[in-house]
């Protein structure tokens, strides 16, 4: 009787699943493409035996040979009772007339408190067990915890999951279907995620996700800031049933296209305390009852909030302000929304930005139809023609330009198996092409360098050309067009604007991986160039050149190639295209370039600049264009750039180019690596670039580097410098690489340093500017102690090196300074911070809520440093501030710490209150002075915090922010001073200590009442 009573209760939960199953979306693929390469999983897929580990062994198989691999899941149900792990590189996808569906049974063990994660995206670079070391932050989550995991990182590549379904039954209240921490080229794809009553289907996010639905759960999506700091986009998806909200996140970059919310209280609720850069493109909202958006942090310019084209019904409220309670009510029971904006807007170019919120809405009758997909369905599998199957052989050394082009002569879909294809001529897409393959890395078709018909001097010769005007595919392979072969262009594409590049990687550079899965190492040993000089940086035409009436989708392109020039060119064209998340980076001169280009869209590009090759490189170089939109830009320069830039982008006789949410910083993740993963901090550069948009016709910089609203017209209103009580700014010196570090005497005289020259230089009105020292030893930053003799940080040394100088004594005088117990001194502090919390789960496990921005500036603001560097008056000490180090410790290597990273220091006495900035906020604080350079009783002073802040004998603050915000004693504005370049480091000096002096990175100027 027991028996019988189980296998019925066994069959009730295996029609419970069969029922899931049947109302599961279509199948992408089928059938399992063939691929000699993939490994397929030998589960009983029935969902009642445990499948984890059959699953994670064809995991763990796919990634033995180095730089990823494939692993197909047939059909079927599989039911799993811990975490399963997918390595870097390594991607899954089902197969079958049904998809597969990834069950977590009733009342899983280990699932109920906390979170815990079916699967994880992760930085572990092999398989790990209970007797490896551990990882340097093992993220919480797996089942049963796994010390020995490393999390997803900036460095963690092409990982993905495609056309698998999730479902959570009841009693796994703590249960994620998937961690999504990854970095470049990752997705997850054609996922059905039936959550019930668990907490969410994805925690954390990166890069890209397409045609995903979500149903029940607490949260759809339960995010933290991506991985790299960058963006994440999510295309064609769905939400429904969610408990509390659709999705919950902070600083994920969410960008949205076509995207739907039905029968949720909230769609998309920001975190308190936080903002995003948060773009909704063709969205619709059904039967939400609280509201559309809830925005918190309004008045921060981190704080982004834009939408357009939205429909809602049964919606009373668009959008909800947390912190001021207000709310912006729908217009009826059904409306449409064709424009929302909120955050930092600025009335026109060379203007600062004042925080407004802008809705254009209007009641329409009913709802129209659902939007057809953004993203291109591929053809079924069916129609797939394997280039292996008519020959080609991928061997990394077999010419196959022949047989890869007769078969996109012969066959409208042509599949590539993983596998590197050499070419010796360009391969000419027919109107109606589809190229596919399933791993950008694995699958690559290659130029060898020195290729006979791309040498010398003439027109772009293209690896890839399409037809014009067709509506052909790319997607899932990798172009390499190595490094010798100067007319090379990797995609020249013509096609319509119903074409479509998807998953494509643009190899050479950073993340290109060899045929043995080997990673090439981009540099020479000091950064300089490639390890081959004969291959020359930005040497070739751009990797992916759209014109001559091209258009169409591109998603999830990754363009890191340092040989193209630029990553991504649009020329010549009006035909509508649309960039959906495309990461662009370590070019030479410029990123993206749109020249005579009309009625395109960049939605979430991303670029970045690496210190080696990028130290003139713009991030988007728009000429001749109009009627450009540009939402979710991201534009930032590595933690290691030492060479200022004026512009993140930049305008040549362009006109109705609509910016919305610009991000222009310079931070990124650094840390150590080894075997088991990698331990990532975030660290901010002092050379961000300088301004987010210089337009070159006019003459006109817009120094706010984070806005949510600029429009470009075709005559600007000419700009008029801003003024304070009628001082007047006075350049003194100039021609100066990297000026700052400053700091005044006793008599108001001001040294500083010019970093990459490595000279101390002083400025008096009575001896003007001398030099005081040169051939110094890597000074970064300077302080003056009680017999006005220098305290020198230096970047030198694995923790960096503090020594003492006198100003006018003989140059062969130093004296090194060794770390000592703290003890009670005159304390130089940062005056600039960044405190955020990246790269570390900042998650309550029992209340699921986080800790905000000012919560853990305060907290770790607090904690006082064991030792420190005192001057050899004893007058003065440093605090010995963390130092984190990237390579070797000699010159080559690089460190970072608060103090190597602030702009300057400022000086006070214990019990003494000083004014500093938080740049993870933008945000100035007063705080006091504690023993061993705490600082606590943090008080917010000004929402814009910038480079530096300093106070006059009157009370009066100014903070460095684009330009010099003037506060008085109570924080209330008082006005404005604009400086003709931007100002890093305030500092009051002269005779009497009223000269204001501001350092930028090429000048000195003096604000003189």
């Amino acid at each position: 009787m027991v028996g019988r009573l189980i296998r019925v209760l066994a069959l009730f939960i295996l029609a419970g699943v069969v029922g899931q199953q049947a109302l599961a979306s279509p199948s992408v693929y089928t059938t399992a493409p063939p691929d000699p390469r993939a490994v397929t999983v030998r589960g009983a897929g029935d969902g009642r035996a445990d499948d984890s580990t059959a699953i994670q062994q064809a995991l763990d198989k796919a990634a033995e040979r180095g730089g990823g691999g494939i692993v197909f899941l047939p059909q079927g149900t599989y039911r799993i009772t811990r975490t399963l792990f997918l390595w870097p590189g390594v991607r899954i996808f089902g197969v079958g007339a049904q998809r597969p569906v990834i069950l977590l049974g009733r009342s899983t063990p280990g699932f109920q408190k906390g979170v815990a994660h079916m699967l994880m995206f992760t930085g572990s670079a092999r398989q790990t067990d209970k007797d490896s070391p551990p990882a340097a932050f093992p993220p919480a989550g797996s089942v049963p915890f796994n010390k020995a995991i490393a999390d997803a990182n900036p460095g963690t590549f092409y990982s993905a999951l495609g056309n698998i379904d999730f479902r959570i039954l009841d009693g796994n209240p703590a249960a994620t279907a998937i961690r999504f921490h990854s970095a470049q080229h990752s997705f997850v794809s054609h996922v059905d995620f039936d959550l019930g009553t668990a907490l969410a289907g994805l925690y954390h996010v990166a890069n890209e996700a397409e045609d995903l639905h979500f149903r029940g759960g607490r949260y759809g999506i339960l995010a933290e800031k991506p991985s790299p700091a960058w963006g994440f986009a999510l295309v064609d998806s769905t939400f429904e049933g969610q408990r509390d909200a659709a999705i919950r996140e902070h600083e994920a970059g969410l960008t949205m296209v076509n995207v739907a919310f039905r029968n949720v209280p909230v769609g998309i609720e920001i975190d308190r305390g936080y903002g995003d850069w948060l773009w909704g493109q063709d969205l619709r909202f059904e039967n939400v009852s609280k509201a559309g958006v809830i925005i918190s942090n309004e008045k921060n310019v981190y704080t982004q909030v834009g939408f357009q084209n939205v429909v809602a019904v049964n919606m009373p409220v668009f959008a909800r302000f947390r912190d001021s309670g207000k709310a912006v009510a729908g217009k009826g029971a059904s409306y449409r929304v064709s424009a929302f904006t909120h955050g930092l807007t600025l009335p026109g170019l060379g203007r600062m930005g004042e925080y407004r919120t802008d809705y254009q809405a209007a009641a329409i009758s009913s709802l129209p139809a659902p939007s057809a997909p953004a993203i291109r369905p591929l053809p079924p599998v069916s129609d797939w023609v394997s280039v292996k199957a008519l020959g080609a052989k991928g061997d990394d050394s077999t010419d196959d330009t022949t047989i890869l082009q007769k078969a996109i002569d012969t066959h409208r879909v042509v599949y590539l198996p993983a596998g590197f294809y050499r070419v010796s001529d360009t391969l000419r897409l027919r109107a109606d092409t589809v190229l596919l393959g399933l791993h950008p890395s694995l699958t690559q078709i290659v130029l060898p360098d020195g290729a006979p018909a791309w040498q010398g001097v003439g027109a772009p010769k293209a690896l890839v050309e399409s037809a014009k005007g067709g509506d052909a595919i790319v997607a899932g392979i990798g172009l390499d067009t190595n490094g010798t072969n100067p007319r090379a262009t990797a995609l020249l594409w013509k096609a319509g604007a119903a074409s479509m590049v998807n998953d494509v990687k643009f190899q050479g550079g950073h993340g290109t991986d060899r045929f043995d899965g080997t990673r090439i190492v981009p540099y020479n040993n000091n950064a300089t160039g490639d390890p081959d000089a004969a291959r020359r940086w930005a040497g070739q035409y751009a990797s992916l050149w759209v014109t001559d009436g091209g258009g169409g989708t591109f998603a999830n392109v990754w363009s890191p190639s340092t040989f193209g020039h630029p990553g991504i060119y649009v020329s010549d064209t009006e035909t509508p295209g649309r960039i959906i998340q495309a990461s662009v980076e370590h070019h030479v001169r410029s990123e993206y370039a749109l020249n005579r280009v009309a009625n395109w869209e960049l939605l979430a590009p991303q670029t970045e600049g690496e210190a080696g090759e990028s130290g003139d490189a713009v991030a988007l170089e728009i000429r001749n264009s109009r009627n450009i939109l540009v939402a979710n830009f991201h534009g930032y320069r590595v933690t290691r750039t030492r060479k200022a830039a004026p512009a993140a982008v930049t305008l040549y006789n362009s006109h109705d180019i609509r910016f919305r949410n610009v991000h222009v910083n310079g931070e990124s993740g650094l840390g150590t690596c080894d075997e088991n993963g990698c331990a990532t901090f975030l660290r901010l550069t002092k050379f961000p670039f300088e301004n987010a948009v210089r337009d070159v016709t006019h003459g006109i910089d817009v120094r706010e580097r984070e806005f949510a609203v600029l429009d470009i017209p075709a005559k600007p209103d000419p700009v008029s410098p801003s003024t304070f009580q009628g001082s007047k700014v006075e350049q003194l010196a100039d021609g100066f690489h990297s000026a700052g570090g400053g700091a005044v005497d006793a008599q108001g005289r001001l040294y500083f340093i010019d970093r990459f020259f490595q000279r101390i230089w002083r400025w008096s009105d009575d001896g003007r500017l001398e030099m005081v020292r040169d051939a110094m030893l890597d000074p970064v930053n300077l302080a003056v102690d009680g017999s006005g003799d220098l305290l020198v940080l230096s970047s030198y040394g694995r923790n960096g090196t503090v020594y003492s100088v006198k100003p006018d004594s003989p140059d062969s005088q130093i004296a090194v300074i060794p770390a000592t117990p703290a003890k009670n001194a005159t304390l130089a502090l940062p005056v600039n911070w960044w405190i955020n919390g990246e790269f570390r789960d900042q998650i309550d496990p029992k209340t699921y809520e986080f800790p905000t921005l000012a919560d853990m500036f305060v907290r770790d603001m607090a904690k006082p440093k064991l030792h420190e560097y005192v001057s050899p008056d004893g007058s003065l000490a440093l605090p010995a501030y963390r130092t984190f180090a990237q390579g070797p410790a000699d010159h080559r290597g690089l460190r970072f710490s608060d103090a190597l990273d602030t702009y300057g220091f400022v000086q006070a006495k214990v019990g003494e209150r000083v004014y500093i900035t938080n740049g993870s906020e933008n945000r100035t604080y007063s705080g006091a002075v504690g023993q061993g350079g705490a600082i606590s009783d943090l008080r917010l002073f000004a929402e814009r915090g910038g480079e530096s802040v300093a106070s006059d004998p009157q009370g009066r603050v100014y903070v460095a922010n684009g330009q010099i915000f003037v506060y008085a004693r109570d924080g209330k504005p008082l006005g404005r001073i604009d400086v003709p370049e931007r100002p890093l480091q305030l500092l009051f000096g002269g005779k009497d200590g009223r000269t204001l002096y501001a350092l930028s990175h090429h000048g000195l100027y003096a604000v003189r009442p």
